[in-house]
């Protein structure tokens, strides 16, 4: 205002409410040894929050307040939660073998859509690498690691555990919540590598099917349309639909047969000749005849 309009400081200090004094005030705080002091400390210690690094400057003998530090730590923006890239255990890269028996092996992933006004939409499908048979498909908003352990309990209620469910390493396959359950049910989770999606070849192949038929042929309004559209067109995959793979059978007919062969492959046991009862002997009389009594 005084460079523009060539007032004078008083005159404009009387228009802005300020005080001549407050105008000519410089401050003479001088953070520069603090500055060094929190940045030191937050690099050698990256996870500590404005307490602990208070602490630390107390026991070094500084002898600047908790207000003023904690003025320095939010000049320095040290209050705002850094994000720390989430370090993956080492995988090893598994074979991708088709199962012998059902129920030997799911396959599991998400999916991401919307729907027509925009929300975003979530699906959760499960599928037996051996019959091709979709398990499950859950279709939700969101879907946290607990409802996908729901899902999986419900599934094994009705099915049985498997030996093993190959995941990608998503933030719910890697929850304590998914890890928990399958050690609890002696499950054993095979992840895939980083960046190598067909390492779970099946389940990627069984997406893009679902994708081309379902989601991306239809517009749905709200997501009561999609689950009844999916579930009709899961019996129609599992039922109906041919897959070369199973020899142009369905997934269902594949299963029956694996049921049967599973049965009559199962070793029969005769009994053993030396355990076997003689019918011309009575029971009764067999036990007691052998018991002798010595008189008193």
């Amino acid at each position: 205002m005084i460079s523009v309009y060539g007032i004078s400081v008083s005159r404009a200090c009387k228009l802005l409410g300020l005080s001549r004094a407050g105008y000519y005030y410089r401050s003479k705080k001088d953070d520069k040894q603090l500055i060094l002091c929190l940045q030191r400390l937050a690099d050698k210690n990256p996870t500590h929050g404005f307490r602990k690094l208070f602490g630390y400057l107390r026991r070094e003998g500084w002898p600047w307040n908790h207000k003023r530090v904690y003025r320095v730590y939010k000049l320095l923006k040290m209050h705002k939660r850094r994000k720390i890239k989430r370090r993956l255990p080492g995988r090893v890269k598994q074979p991708l073998v088709k199962p012998q028996n059902i129920n030997v092996t799911w396959s599991m992933d998400f999916m991401s859509d919307s729907l027509a006004c925009g929300r975003k939409i979530r699906t959760l499908n499960v599928l037996d690498d051996c019959s091709r048979e979709v398990l499950a498909i859950e279709i939700s908003t969101s879907i946290p690691a607990a409802r996908m352990v729901r899902t999986l309990t419900r599934l094994v209620e009705q099915r049985g555990c498997p030996a093993t469910i190959r995941v990608d390493n998503g933030p719910e396959f890697t929850s304590h919540c998914f890890t928990y359950w399958a050690e609890m049910n002696h499950i054993t989770v095979q992840y895939t590598q980083p960046g190598k999606p067909m390492q779970n070849g099946f389940i990627e192949r069984f997406n893009g099917t679902y994708r081309r038929e379902i989601l991306d042929a239809y517009l749905f309004f709200d997501i009561e349309e999609l689950i009844i559209l999916t579930e009709k067109w899961m019996i129609e995959y599992n039922e109906h639909r041919p897959h070369e793979a199973l020899g142009n059978r369905t997934p269902h007919e594949w299963s029956q047969r694996a049921a049967v062969d599973l049965v009559e492959n199962y070793p029969s046991h005769k009994p053993d000749p030396k355990f076997t009862t003689n019918p011309q002997h009575n029971s009764n009389n067999s036990i007691f005849e052998k018991i002798t009594f010595k008189p008193v």
